[in-house]
């Protein structure tokens, strides 16, 4: 699973920005992003910047992270219903208005050790 963490940027150097945000403090690639400003909002992936984001998506994400990272410690889950439902719990309709009627083609394992 490929998860972008929300840093914030606190210092710029040309094609890079120094960005810190749970619990670390790091050096990433802005080349897809353009030059950030500081105090923007990140979505960095692999030391690399793919989105500027604004506080309030960088707060959704961090909420997220929490919820998945207290999951995996063995938390209670939170008191409410979350406000999504995962594609294994839709019916067809709902599924086909998601990934359309076509739906993903799926390609057999073997296919894919070739």
């Amino acid at each position: 699973m490929c998860i972008a963490l929300p840093l914030q940027v606190m210092r710029t150097e040309a094609g890079h920005a120094w960005v810190a945000g749970r619990g670390q403090l790091r050096r990433v690639n802005t080349a897809l992003v353009g030059e950030p400003a500081v105090g923007d909002w990140l979505l960095v992936f692999l030391d690399s910047a793919r989105e500027i984001v604004d506080a309030a998506r960088a707060a959704e994400v961090n909420a997220l992270l929490d919820l998945v990272q207290g999951a995996l410690d063995g938390a209670p889950p939170p008191p409410f219903e979350p406000a999504f439902a995962l594609p294994s719990s839709l019916g067809a309709e709902a599924l086909a208005t998601l990934v359309g009627p076509e739906g993903p083609t799926p390609t057999p394992l073997a296919e894919t050790q070739q």
